[in-house]
């Protein structure tokens, strides 16, 4: 460390250092605080409140608190030292950031015995959303469940979402009596720039330090407790990493967890009986890297669902001293040992395995463990701030901060005088390059109050002229900087936001990337003369490191796509670690690495939007080596409605690790009607098509969800498939095809969506034009007189017509839902595949402390019958009606989703019997009963893969779209796999004989014989 501290500080952490090397000591009387002395800001909250611990404080507290709500915008809280006593659930709003301030750190103290802390969960801290998402210009309120206990009548919170940005609690502690077995520190369900850090979390009788993650946090210390923490899925969906903390004494596991995409680096777990617990029934894309175990009794991690795509476990340096074993398998009941009192797990992984581009996956356990003492030192990833006492604000310089005034040389020349440079809250107007020494240590305190922006229009910024940057490192040193926004307008095609070439002690933390039209003085507000996506794609990047630049960077956001890319890393060999980055919506790339060596991604996640990112490539990796992306997420929202070939690209590279890799395009987001709102998690057709292509050699990864590929860069070709079987390509040049159904005669028909044309096709006749009404046309079936049944998403809901398929220019009829009744000689058309996850259900029985499973939400949700259906005039085919949801308008102009709507075509059966379908979300693909109202009951499991569809041949062998198509047997195991040149989206068997699989893709359509 280079950065000075104060004589309590380095006393403190001498001691801690030291605790390190054995078994952790009783905590200490008092935390090392992180700011010992008041920032100078003048527009942020100080709390004024007793503070003994005697007192009751919560309204004290919450007042303070919610003075810095700001409309939802949020603001800064400084807490000052003292003890300060709870009785109820205190609430921090969206974007409110909570610092405790002085020589120890503020302790929130709940009192033995304290009433509503004895039941289910009950949360000293909450961490809430905001009230509505506005999306569509609807307003659509949140649904939660979140008791506020202790306060009388407390109605449901707000729980923290999808859309809870930037809130935080730090430098604060706590601490719980006797007599509070519900207690959990904080809620923490959050998304994108929300922290929890310097944190002593003494639970002593308590549940867990938290419940529900988001994001990030780091310099955590859980003491007691019945678990550190205890999380499901973030309300996004994607990673949450954890950075230098520790775990000591919980009762239970230091861990419970289950799809939180747990990222642990550097931190100890000690003196309990589990490490970390994947509860029964689920996954999780678990990483942990420089991890140190200690008297860990039963196993260091216990591993569920062990035998599925969606568990992904890798491990990385780390030592173990009196853990017998060091993985559990919950469902094969199978034990990794250790080696010895001591020993050194070098590496482990389990998940499914790539061995070879080109081919699918298998599951796979390595195990690479050396006995004797381990070697596993503390590496610090996020290093400590100096003291607020060397801050130096720059309003001391003249910078006034009102977004307006020109402040380019006040904040230069505070940064050329001072090394550690203070800006309070504020926007600061620059107008040419910030530019940094060496040791510039530059600080805000919330990166979307505090910004550096550069004004649209700016000539410093204009022209085709080479990259000049808001904000510039200068090479090498040791330089910092942390919680600022960096906003540098739309039209100023010159910026780059961050130009970064500070050496691998560097840090860079906790930055957003910021749009640039609303604020004052922008005279290119958005109107109806201004259109942003004109702007799209006209800068350079918004964080650009290069020239021997490296170091460390932690919750970085970049969502803005006026830049090329959100994070771009050029000709640099100086070691970079990134952890928890999230670049979004950009139109070409959004991660790019070009001649870049000796770099580690932990827990980097993209977010591709409709319009904002339906070209995209996830990451794009060039002339580069000797890289880690542990953790990775490549995501395409649900509402998108254009294919994407590949999630990452790699050209000319070489030894490349893959650890945990996720490929999806599932989304949450809470969508309301007349009859409520729920949040379903809804899936799109249109994820990536594959995970990863080598341009170089042509090659693909089909395979989204994998834990371990070591891509060398020396494979050439592909190997061949295991079945011959020879693939035709019928049609081809479609933007995306898929609903597809046969008539009587095996004649095929199917939608090309986008374009809302229907088609069919049989051998000798070739492609015809069916209807291209514009009618949003979906999901097609026949009934038994020929006719085709349409499902489109026009409509308030959706609509049902049907049409006569060989009379050009035929007059469709509508067909109304009416209430389900018993029609015994009619088929039953149900989803070919489902994504049923249930991440927003309450899972968890506050009784047993146990969670319903993914597998036991899918089972009680297909096997209940629809209320209404569609019926064919003849009577002869029904369609239950699904539940749709909307998001944005409720006209013509919103989103719809429903199982009908999501999957990818239908399967067929009369009351009684059988059909074969797929879960994606489980990714196992099952067979059960159908019955009246769509009800589908009895499920047994036919082939252990479930992607895209399923379909049965005459013989009963069962023919499943995932990556290629895979063959299974009666006994269901796999007996051949037949290779398509394009990603099989829906298998449906046709052909006068019904032995030709139709194979469609997005673009073609191809076909086999069977």
């Amino acid at each position: 460390m280079t950065f000075r501290r104060t004589g309590l500080f380095a006393i403190a952490l001498a001691a801690l250092l030291a605790a390190a090397g054995g078994a952790f000591a009783a905590p200490p009387a008092a935390s090392v605080s992180a700011y010992q002395t008041l920032p100078d800001d003048p527009r942020a909250i100080v709390v004024k409140a007793t503070g003994d611990g005697v007192a009751d404080d919560s309204d004290a507290l919450q007042q303070a608190i919610d003075s810095a709500a700001n409309a939802n915008r949020g603001g800064v809280v400084f807490l000052p030292a003292g003890r300060y006593r709870i009785t109820r659930t205190i609430i921090i709003p969206i974007a409110v950031r909570v610092y405790g301030i002085g020589q120890t750190r503020p302790v929130l103290v709940l009192a033995a015995n304290t009433p509503g802390f004895q039941k289910g969960v009950a949360n000293m801290v909450i961490f809430t959303g905001a009230d509505s998402y506005r999306i569509g210009g609807i307003a659509q309120p949140v649904p939660s469940a979140v008791p506020a206990p202790g306060t009388p009548g407390a109605k449901p919170l707000q729980d923290a979402n999808s859309a809870t940005f930037y809130s935080v609690l730090s430098n604060v502690d706590f601490e719980v009596g006797d007599g509070n077995p519900a207690a959990a520190g904080v809620r923490m369900h959050t998304a994108q720039h929300s922290n929890l850090s310097h944190i002593d979390f003494r639970m002593g009788s308590g549940l867990a330090g938290i419940y529900q993650v988001g994001n990030y946090a780091y310099d955590l210390h859980f003491h007691g407790g019945r678990y550190g923490i205890l999380a499901e899925k973030t309300s996004p969906a994607w990673q949450f990493t954890l950075l230098d903390s520790t775990f000591d004494s919980q009762r239970d596991a230091a861990v419970r967890e289950h799809e939180a995409n747990l990222t642990l680096v550097n931190s100890d777990i000690r003196n309990t009986p589990v490490g970390i617990e994947i509860d029964r029934g689920y996954g999780d894309w678990l990483w942990g890297s420089n991890v140190r175990f200690e008297n860990v009794s039963k196993a260091g991690v216990v591993i569920s669902n062990e035998n599925n795509v969606y568990t992904q476990i890798g491990f990385e340096k780390i030592s173990a001293k009196n853990m017998p074993v060091f993985a559990h398998f919950r469902d094969s009941g199978r034990a990794v040992a250790g080696k010895g009192a001591s020993y050194q797990v070098n590496e482990f992984t389990h998940g499914l395995k790539i061995d070879t581009l080109g081919a699918p996956g298998r599951f796979d356990t390595k195990v690479n463990m050396t006995a004797g003492t381990a070697n596993v030192k503390e590496e610090r990833v996020r290093r400590y701030l100096p003291p607020v006492s060397e801050w130096a604000s720059v309003h001391s310089f003249g910078a006034k901060g009102d977004g307006i005034a020109d402040d380019t040389a006040a904040l230069q020349k505070a940064i050329d005088t001072k090394r550690v440079v203070y800006l309070p809250l504020g926007v600061y107007a620059v107008t040419d390059t910030l530019r940094m020494k060496p040791d510039t240590v530059l600080i805000g305190l919330h990166p979307s109050q505090t910004l550096l922006r550069i004004p649209n229009g700016s000539p410093n910024f204009q022209g085709a002229d080479t990259p000049k940057a808001l904000l510039e490192s200068a090479e090498g040193g040791d330089a910092v900087v942390t919680g600022i926004g960096i906003q540098t307008g739309e039209v100023n095609n010159r910026a780059v936001g961050i130009l970064w070439r500070a050496g691998e002690k560097s840090l860079m933390d906790d930055i957003r990337i910021m749009w640039g039209f609303g604020l004052p003085g922008d005279t290119y507000k958005k109107s109806d003369r201004f259109d942003t996506a004109a702007w799209w794609d006209r800068q350079y990047p918004s964080v650009w490191v290069t020239d021997g630049g490296g170091g460390t960077f932690t919750g970085i956001w970049s969502p803005a796509g006026h830049a090329q890319a959100a994070f771009y890393v050029t000709n640099t060999k100086t070691p970079g670690r990134v952890y928890e980055l999230s670049a979004e919506h950009h139109i070409r790339n959004e991660i790019v690495l070009d001649g870049v060596e000796n770099w580690e991604f932990h827990a980097p996640q993209t977010e591709e939007e409709v319009r904002d990112g339906m070209d995209s490539v996830s990451l794009d990796i060039r002339n580069s080596k000797n890289l880690l992306f542990a953790n990775y997420h490549g995501y395409r929202v649900t509402r998108s409605i254009k294919p994407a070939p590949s999630a990452i690209k790699i050209t000319n590279s070489s030894d490349i690790r893959f650890r945990n890799v996720a490929v999806n395009a599932e989304s949450g987001f809470p969508t309301c009607d007349e009859n409520g709102c729920t949040a379903y998690l809804r899936a799109s057709k249109y994820p990536y098509e594959n995970a990863i292509t080598d341009v170089t050699h042509r090659l693909e990864v089909r395979e989204r969800m994998f834990a371990v590929l070591d891509y060398t860069g020396k494979q050439t070709r592909a190997p061949a498939a295991p079945t011959k079987a020879k693939v035709d390509k019928l049609e081809d040049g479609f933007y995306s095809i898929a609903g597809a159904a046969v008539d009587s005669k095996g004649r095929l028909y199917f939608i090309d969506r986008w374009f809302k044309n229907i088609y069919s096709y049989a051998q000798g006749e070739g492609l015809k034009m069916v209807s291209n009404y514009p009618l949003d046309p979906i999901n097609l079936a026949v009934d038994g007189s020929d006719n085709l049944l349409v499902l489109s998403s026009a409509g308030k809901e959706a609509t049902v017509y049907s049409l006569k398929p060989n009379l050009p220019g035929a007059t469709i009829s509508l067909i109304p839902p009416t209430a389900s009744g018993a029609r015994p000689n009619a088929r039953v058309a149900i989803p070919v595949n489902f994504w049923k996850n249930g991440e927003f259900w309450d899972q968890l029985n506050y009784d047993t402390m146990e969670f319903t499973t993914l597998n036991e939400m899918f089972v009680q949700e297909v096997a209940k019958p629809k209320a209404r259906e569609y019926v064919s005039p003849d009577g002869s085919l029904v369609l239950p009606a699904f539940r749709v949801t909307r998001q944005g308008p409720l006209d013509h102009l919103g989103y719809r989703w429903s199982d009908l709507l999501d999957t990818h075509g239908f399967v067929y059966a009369k009351v009684g019997q059988r059909a074969v379908f797929t879960n994606s979300s489980e990714n196992i693909t099952y067979s059960g009963l159908v019955g009246a109202g769509g009800a589908i009951t009895d499920l047994k499991k036919v082939a252990d893969r479930g992607g895209e569809s399923a379909a049965v041949g005459p013989d009963g062998t069962v023919y499943v779209a995932n990556g290629q198509i895979f063959i299974y047997g009666p006994d269901g195991k796999q007996t051949g796999r037949i290779d398509v040149p394009a990603r099989p989206l829906q298998l449906i068997f046709g052909g006068a004989d019904r032995r030709t699989l139709f194979i469609l893709t997005h673009h073609a359509l191809y076909a086999t014989r069977i």
